[in-house]
């Protein structure tokens, strides 16, 4: 029996990941975040299934359910939005499953920062304008910031933010993030990306506020920097005529001069 944590990707059912689906189809038990993942993602589901909508349960709850698949001898998928590695939870399930010696698998999923820049078009580095992206959030009820990872300390890099979990906060991310970027940066809001009723607001820092409208809650994310809309920026020296690489020598001299796949 093994507890199979599968990012189900950020809303749209087909950027579920071919290993995810396969093992949704694999598990006779499914627990998932109701809340935030699309029941079309159940579909996977085998019929016999028990599939346990995991949002009004507590922690306790949740391993008891796993629990029980673990003494029947059932693998559990356990859903979970976007991608695992950042604010899923996974790891205090985890810490719990390697106390009771029941085994686990992590299967990554879509991001929605991803899902996000791919709604906007975006491309979040760009070569002389930022070539970092900092996924971060603001404090919250479940969750507070340490001291030192502040908006204005990610800002005063210069990087371009991912701000999530924290569109109830807006006034704040502008007044924190306004010394360092400017009132001209573009800001990009994405709401619920990737799913059918998704909507994008643009604007800049000292706009944005003013373009929000109704409806926009919870699931929003925030994107702040020059990247965005960006259009006068160099071309990747990558893909330059001049720039020598391993699979474009550019000389006989080049130390890539001959070198075949084959030598790899």
């Amino acid at each position: 029996m093994t507890v199979h944590f599968i990012g189900a990707g950020p809303g749209a059912p087909d950027l579920l990941t071919l290993r995810g689906r396969d093992l949704i189809a694999s598990s006779p038990v499914c627990l998932y975040a109701g809340s935030l993942v699309p029941e079309a993602v159940l579909d996977h589901c085998p019929q016999s299934a028990r599939i346990v909508n995991t949002a009004p349960l507590d922690l306790d709850a949740i391993m008891a359910e796993i629990y029980a698949a673990h003494m029947a001898g059932h693998d559990v998928a356990r859903l979970h939005s976007g991608d695992l590695s950042v604010w899923s939870a996974m790891g205090e399930q985890i810490r719990r499953l390697e106390a009771m010696g029941i085994p686990y698998t992590v299967t990554p999923g879509v991001p929605s920062f991803a899902a996000a820049a791919a709604a906007l078009g975006a491309e979040l580095t760009l070569p002389g304008v930022a070539q970092s992206v900092v996924l971060t959030r603001t404090s919250g009820r479940a969750s507070s910031m340490p001291p030192a990872e502040s908006l204005a300390a990610f800002g005063a890099t210069g990087a371009t933010l991912a701000i999530h979990l924290s569109i109830q906060n807006l006034d704040r991310v502008v007044a924190d993030l306004l010394p360092h970027y400017g009132e001209d940066c573009p800001v990009a809001i994405v709401w619920r990306a990737s799913w059918p009723d998704q909507r994008i607001i643009r604007a800049t820092l000292s706009t944005i506020a003013a373009a929000m409208g109704e409806g926009i809650e919870r699931t929003a994310l925030i994107l702040v920097g020059r990247t965005l809309g960006a259009g006068d920026f160099a071309e990747s020296r990558l893909y330059a005529t001049d720039y020598d690489r391993r699979y474009r020598p550019q000389s006989s001299e080049s130390p890539w001069s001959g070198w075949t796949a084959a030598d790899e």
